[in-house]
């Protein structure tokens, strides 16, 4: 006798190894460690460039620009507080260094030595910051929700969260070429190709309209305006058409692009953030609209104000609202 009972099918039973900050869907376009390639590439021509990290070279792709500099890259040690002291001094005799480390240990445990030795001076130095917002499963020591918000509070900081490799690779000359510090979050390993695609061009302070759509625009940076496309794909099946404008520089904000996309009648704007949703794009793009007057039906997607699990990415993705199925759902229950 067959048994033709339906059966829901079997979940792919996660591993370990979901909980380490890879962001790239199966199948999905990648290229090895952009910044590092990115660093090296920049610093055959400008020899003031050197590399600095706390213990942290290989998971920052840091590594890539030893290899090649051997003499020019500096091992502090676990001590962060060390990494940016060390870094104003050699900024203040004409090096430009480029500091690594995890975001958490940037924004947190060093924020301190970076404010008064780094930003006060306006000194050039540059800081890549591994692991930001919810990419990596290892819970709150590991998971850095509210870099953003400290950095953007930083007087004289620049801040930058770039969408994928490519971006990555055109923001590191950026950094080089703007005089005082930037904050990059930094997206490491196998990081995906995306805005390529669309034949993207970063440009430091500005706001760029990757795709229109006439129902819905989300405003998104990093990690989120891969998703957000993803969602923008997705939706056209619903007869929905969202367009996404992506804001790689979080401070200074491109305030006349935001004000003339989100100003357009007919649809609902919604900020979407791998970052608490207190003090990040989403409330300073708020902030923009209300004391400017303009006010279409906002909603926001960003992360919780509360200490994050701990356990597989996918997982934790779709539990925070932030994985493109999580977008897309609750974009429709607003529409």
């Amino acid at each position: 006798m067959t048994d033709t009972t339906a059966r829901a099918p079997e979940k792919v039973r996660l591993k370990t190894s979901a909980m380490i900050a890879s962001i790239a869907a199966e199948g999905q376009a990648t290229k090895p460690a952009p910044f590092g390639h990115a660093l090296v590439e920049l610093a055959k021509s400008r020899p003031e460039i050197v590399g600095m990290t706390a213990d942290l070279g290989k998971y920052t792709d840091l590594h890539v620009f030893k290899e090649a500099f051997p003499d020019r890259c500096y091992q502090m040690g676990m001590a962060e507080q060390l990494l940016f002291g060390a870094a104003a001094g050699l900024a203040h005799e004409g090096f430009m260094p480029f500091a690594t480390t995890y975001a958490v240990f940037a924004s947190r445990r060093a924020y301190d030595f970076i404010h008064q030795t780094i930003a006060e001076e306006n000194l050039d130095v540059k800081i890549a910051a591994a692991l930001p917002g919810l990419t990596s499963g290892y819970g709150p020591s590991h998971q850095a929700a509210e870099d953003l918000a400290l950095f953007r509070a930083m007087p004289n900081m620049t801040v930058v969260d770039p969408c994928d490799a490519l971006e990555t690779e055109q923001v590191v000359p950026a950094m080089a070429e703007h005089r005082g510090p930037v904050y990059m979050r930094l997206l490491r390993g196998k990081v995906p190709l995306v805005l390529d695609e669309y034949g993207y061009r970063f440009e430091l302070g500005k706001a760029k309209m990757i795709r229109d759509g006439a129902d819905v625009l989300v405003i998104s940076s990093g990690l989120l305006t891969m998703r957000a496309l993803e969602v923008a794909k997705a939706l056209e099946a619903d007869k929905v058409a969202v367009g996404v404008l992506h804001v790689p520089t979080i401070k200074p904000l491109d305030t006349a692009t935001i004000l003339k996309e989100a100003g357009r009648t007919g649809r609902m704007v919604v900020v979407a953030e791998n970052h608490t949703v207190i003090g990040g794009l989403g409330e300073a793009v708020a902030g923009v609209l209300l004391r400017e007057g303009v006010a279409p039906k906002f909603r926001h997607i960003g992360l919780p104000d509360e200490f994050l699990a701990a356990g597989a990415l996918p997982t934790l993705h779709d539990r925070y609202g932030i994985s493109a199925e999580a977008m897309s759902g609750s974009i429709k229950g607003w529409l």
